[in-house]
């Protein structure tokens, strides 16, 4: 499907819609506060049973132009407020309205869409989903709106840098989350290439976001597109409802008391102005700009420490070290070493993350949309976003995004019963490089691997003759085999870096060259007219990847046979859809909630993906739920197509079609058994006295054969039950949830070893093979796991407003890997603290237009694993806090807050940043009317 096929179907349904000249009304007014009577920002007025709705401005004010018959009901909600309803008559339609809403319901009772992409009560939507609205935005403890993801019950947050966070939810987290689906308005803002969000980079801006629906959660069964872990929906302020021009700018520091760096300014800086000219065309723009300077990376923990323990160095003295955050050092880098009759390992020295990495963070971003309404309720809209951003990144390496560049095209049309929309995104990484490589070939382009190592054991033979002891004979040894390599900060050093940095081959280079692009288009009917007592949901979606060859990152799988194809645009697509039926029986007390999806993916069969869900509410502010659905992931553009050259190491996507040619999963050894077998056959030597023949033939049973396939889709099952309740008299607000899922073909990584030559169980050379590296060559693959993965945990969350609007929020949740196949090699990085806690406390207005928020946030210790490190993550616990006021007769808001206030040090995954206290002023000028 390409885009003359998108045009003319959006012409068609234009054209079927028509434009019906019906007679508009305008109502208009002020909403307040029964107590204070001041005025409520951010209040719904909405059309009792229709889709026509607004909200108000800072002073209180909304105007809604409506195409209705008289009398109609005005529904009125705000957060911390009773709904109320109003209803309008020939009498009041033309008199500007003053309602009071009364202080005291929690904040609990409002309309949610994402849970079954219908509006909905939170409180009866069939899973567990959390809302933040304007309001709680505002008035959040978090520098940004997207930095509040991190206190929703549920959810864990992973910093790659102080630009850049990655949501996860129930397990299985990562560097790069393809499992959680991120969207703005129904939006996939994903990067192609990358395969995740890159944070908030293209995202909305503070001052238009409007509200954020969180499902912590399996949710492909409506949505698809891998959404298994659970979805985030960004929803932007309408230029109808929120007309004029807005200002944000924060300033803040960080850095402070830090070791690694100075204390650095921070700066972020957003404008946003909408307008609507007439009745019919609207349009709004937002630009934003953030610089400062990054979270540095410096954790020098040897994770090779056992390396050359049979000769007794260890520690400081181990010539094998491979250090978290220095890049040159890893096992592809090091080499075993005869000397004075043992085996050593050794590794190249490599170079720490601050002499390779910029950490000047920038990020500008800007949307532009235009609006149609043919009449209410009926509305074309088209959005155009870029972002350019420049962060540390993490995949399988830390990587330095500088200048990654992602643009989007939204056209959107949409009724009260149907809408289509169709986007097409674009990626290009810029001027980006690969931390690893960077390090590895700087030491490469100073000496190669064979000068190097022969350098250093003719070094080490002679201080050894000089009378030096083992480890003083190996400091010698590396530092006469480094005299002359290139040092960090001289001219030389930054003049190769550059020169490395625009080669995109990672065996003599370092760039991360990417341009890639994706077409998407998606509609949804609402059927319910048509099947009296049911409401009956249907949708559609296709999508299609552009993926350009660069000889690095992807190639053209059919190059391999032709070199015609080398430069060749090649594709991966899918095509999806699903049925969701909704039934309320037992005079509306049970709801019932059926969907069916299926999906084809390229390469892969048909699947389907039921849920069913009920919702049995005894009590309106009382309601029970449990559901249970099944889905799928596929593979990601790099999980299937990846083609990497990385010192050493390819890494090939898991296709058949992309790897085959290789040979890997049929003839390779576990790479976590040849170390074991290396280190196994080195000791016998050392300590043994054994030749290397009679070592490797003694130890070769440790080596385990690849028992791994081509990748398939990744399956879950999932189980939810959970309750949410309202009581006494609204104050105290409840949710409870428990889950259960279970995971089979989990895919991830692994590393094989395939030997040059001969075939492992028939060749005896293979075990040899195995232990001399240059007779093999390690392969980190794409696949599946053997066996079935399980997990479950559980939260629990509430709320309790008490005296003069003060509010109490709590949250904790638990998460725990249940069930690992012990034969699996391939084992699932679960990646997620067992505990995490959220206390806030707050009141909007605790003296006349002066509001604050505290909140702090604890998680436990936990086991982290990626291609990166491996390592034990400490628990913390932070407070962030933050006091504003208002002056309304400026428009304007004032905010003075810290995040992590007390300027606690600590990391959230091994490798990662370490993250330090955030401090900041914002000022909002808000001139923005309904």
């Amino acid at each position: 499907m390409n885009f003359k096929t998108v045009v003319s179907l959006f012409s068609i349904l234009l054209l079927s819609t028509g434009v019906s000249a019906q007679q508009m009304f305008v109502a208009s007014g002020m909403i307040t506060d029964e107590r204070s009577h001041q005025p409520i920002d951010a209040a719904t007025v909405a059309v009792l049973g229709s889709s026509f709705g607004t909200l108000t401005d800072s002073l209180g004010a909304f105007t809604l132009q409506i195409d209705s018959k008289l009398p109609f009901t005005l529904e009125i909600s705000a957060l911390g407020y009773e709904q109320q309803h109003f209803l309008i008559t020939s009498e009041n339609i033309n008199t500007s309205l003053s309602l009071a809403l009364h202080p005291s319901q929690v904040a609990m009772d409002q309309v949610v869409v994402s849970a079954s992409r219908i509006p909905e009560r939170i409180l009866s939507a069939p899973v567990s989903i959390e809302k933040l609205d304007v309001r709680a935005i505002r008035s959040g403890a978090a520098p940004t709106f997207y930095d509040m993801l991190e206190n929703v019950k549920g959810i864990q947050m992973t910093t790659l840098s102080l630009g850049y966070k990655v949501p996860n939810a129930r397990g299985f987290s990562g560097t790069t989350n393809s499992r959680f689906l991120q969207m703005v308005d129904g939006v996939d803002n994903t990067s192609p290439g990358i395969g995740a969000p890159v944070g908030n980079a293209v995202g909305p801006t503070e001052l238009d976001i409007e509200s954020m629906e969180i499902i912590p959660g399996a949710s492909s069964a409506l949505y698809g597109l891998n959404a298994v872990s659970g979805i985030a929906n960004l929803k932007t302020k309408s230029p109808y409802d929120y007309q004029g021009l807005s200002v944000y700018q924060r300033v803040g520091i960080n850095h402070v008391d830090d070791a690694q760096h100075k204390v650095s300014p921070l700066s972020e800086t957003a404008l946003r102005y909408a307008c609507a000219l007439g009745a019919h065309f609207a349009f709004k723009v937002n630009a934003a700009y953030t610089r400062g300077n990054d979270w540095i990376a410096d954790n020098l923990r040897d994770q090779n420490p056992d390396a050359n323990s049979s000769t007794g160095l260890t520690g400081a003295d181990n010539p094998g070290k491979d250090l978290v955050n220095v890049y040159g050092d890893e096992s592809s880098d090091r080499q075993t070493l005869t000397l004075n009759g043992k085996k050593y390992v050794v590794s190249r020295t490599g170079y720490r993350e601050s002499d390779l990495a910029d950490y000047n963070l920038n990020n500008y971003k800007v949307d532009v949309s235009l609006h149609y309404r043919f009449q209410p309720g009926k509305e074309l809209s088209y959005v155009y976003r870029i972002g350019n951003v420049r962060n540390l990144y993490q995949r399988g390496n830390r990587i330095e995004l500088d200048g990654l560049q992602i643009q989007q095209h939204v056209l959107e049309y949409k009724t009260p019963r149907y809408f289509v929309k169709a986007y097409y995104t674009m990626e290009n990484t810029g001027s980006s490089y690969n931390l690893r490589p960077l390090g590895e070939n700087l030491d490469q382009a100073f000496k190669d691997n064979k000068a190097w190592f022969g350098d250093y054991t003719n070094a080490y033979n002679a201080a050894i003759s000089q009378g030096l002891g083992d480890a003083g004979a190996h400091r010698q040894a590396r530092a006469t085999a480094d005299a002359g390599r290139f040092e960090p900060g001289t001219e030389a050093f930054e003049q190769e870096k550059a020169k490395l940095i625009a080669i995109n081959n990672w065996d003599i280079g370092a760039a991360l060259k990417m341009t890639t692009s994706l077409a998407h288009v998606e509609g949804q009917y609402d059927f319910s007219d048509y099947t009296p007592g049911f409401q009956v949901l249907a949708g559609f979606n296709y999508r299609n990847y552009f993926i350009k060859p660069d000889g690095n990152s992807f190639v053209n799988p059919k190059s391999f046979t032709d070199e015609a194809f080398s430069n060749a645009v090649f594709n991966y697509y899918s095509a999806g859809g699903f049925v969701q039926v909704t039934k309320k029986i037992l005079e509306e007390k049970l709801k019932i909630v059926a969907s069916l999806r299926a999906d084809k993916v390229q390469y892969f069969g048909p699947k389907l993906n039921p849920r069913i869900a009920l919702v049995l509410s005894p009590a309106k502010d009382h309601n029970f739920r449990i559901s249970y659905q099944n889905g799928y992931r596929f593979p990601t553009l790099f999980e299937g197509f990846s083609y990497v050259d990385n010192g050493g190491v390819k890494r090939l996507g898991g296709l058949q079609v992309m790897s085959e040619h290789f040979g890997v999963f049929e003839n390779a050894y576990l790479r976590s058994s040849q170390d074991k077998f290396i280190a196994a056959v080195n000791k016998d030597v050392n300590s043994g006295g054994m030749s290397l023949t009679e070592a490797q033939d003694k130890n070769s049973g440790i080596l385990v054969k690849s028992q791994y396939g081509y990748i398939k889709p990744e399956y879950i099952n999932s189980l939810e039950a959970g309750y949410k309740g309202v009581f006494a008299d609204g104050k105290i607000f409840i949710d409870i949830d428990y889950y259960f899922n279970v995971y089979r073909d989990f895919i991830g990584q692994v590393e094989l070893t395939r030997p040059n030559e001969g075939i492992i169980g028939q060749d005896a050379g293979t075990v040899n093979a195995a232990y001399d590296k240059t007779q093999s060559k390690i392969y980190r693959m794409w696949t599946n796991s053997t066996g079935t993965v399980s997990n479950h945990g559980a939260g629990l969350g509430g709320s309790y407003n008490f005296y003069r609007k003060f509010s109490l929020n709590a949250n904790v949740s638990y998460a725990r890997l249940l069930k690992v196949s012990a034969t699996d090699g391939l084992i699932p990085a679960f990646n997620t603290p067992e505990w995490m806690v959220n206390i806030a406390i707050g009141n909007r207005e605790v003296w006349r237009n002066t509001g604050f928020s505290i909140n702090y946030r604890y998680q436990s210790t936990f086991d982290w694993e990626s291609p990166l490190a491996n390592g034990r993550i400490p628990a913390y616990g932070v407070v962030d806090a933050q006091i504003t006021y208002r002056l309304p007769r400026l428009f304007t808001t004032l905010k003075l807050g810290a995040s992590n206030l007390f300027n606690k040090r600590y990391y959230q995954y091994e490798g990662g940043p370490v993250i330090g206290g955030l401090y900041y002023f914002t000022v909002i000028f808000d001139l923005s009317k309904s």
